[in-house]
């Protein structure tokens, strides 16, 4: 199980517009055996969900451990997590949750798991949210040094070009008067 990539796909979810079932099913382009399952409750269900995440992402980004392992215990307690073993014999390997599942449950599942793992391997602090302005979108940090501070490399470019630009018009301005 891949927990850093569940961890990751939270940040998806998170980010993620889910108006409706079609807009989740475009969220789950990669996963296309999920999309017959998708029903419009799956989309709700997330939307509730994400209101949920995101103060877990806001206490991380503000180093509110307490917060944090707070805020993900009471979603644990709120949406049990149930693994199970799968896969053919010899090549047994463990899923969140099983097939029964709807969409919802187990994008639920996979993000509590995996930000749970991320959290206790990495420290409650590894979560954030971009520091380009206007950008809200929340991200993972797996760097070694924790020094990520943005959602992308989009974010990071606009911002570096925007802080240039004020230096050189400061500079300007000191040089013109």
């Amino acid at each position: 199980m891949d927990f850093v990539g569940y961890a990751e796909r939270s940040a998806g979810l998170l980010n993620a517009e889910l108006g409706d079932a079609d807009a989740l099913v475009r969220f789950l382009d990669g996963r296309s055996w999920l999309h017959h399952q998708v029903v419009e409750r799956d989309a709700v269900t997330l939307r509730r969900f994400q209101r949920e995440l995101r103060p877990v992402f806001e206490a991380s980004n503000a180093d509110d451990e307490t917060s944090v392992v707070g805020q993900l215990n009471a979603l644990l307690g709120k949406h049990p997590v149930t693994p199970h073993i799968a896969g053919p014999s010899g090549n047994w390997h463990l899923h969140v949750a099983d097939r029964s599942s709807s969409v919802a449950e187990l994008l639920v599942a996979e993000a509590l798991m995996g930000l749970s793992m991320l959290v206790c391997d990495l420290g409650p602090t590894r979560l954030g949210v971009c520091d380009s302005s206007p950008c809200a979108d929340v991200f993972v940090d797996t760097s070694p040094n924790k020094s990520r501070r943005y959602c992308s490399d989009r974010c990071s470019s606009r911002a570096n070009v925007a802080a240039y630009r004020a230096r050189r018009k400061a500079t300007l301005q000191v040089a013109s008067a």
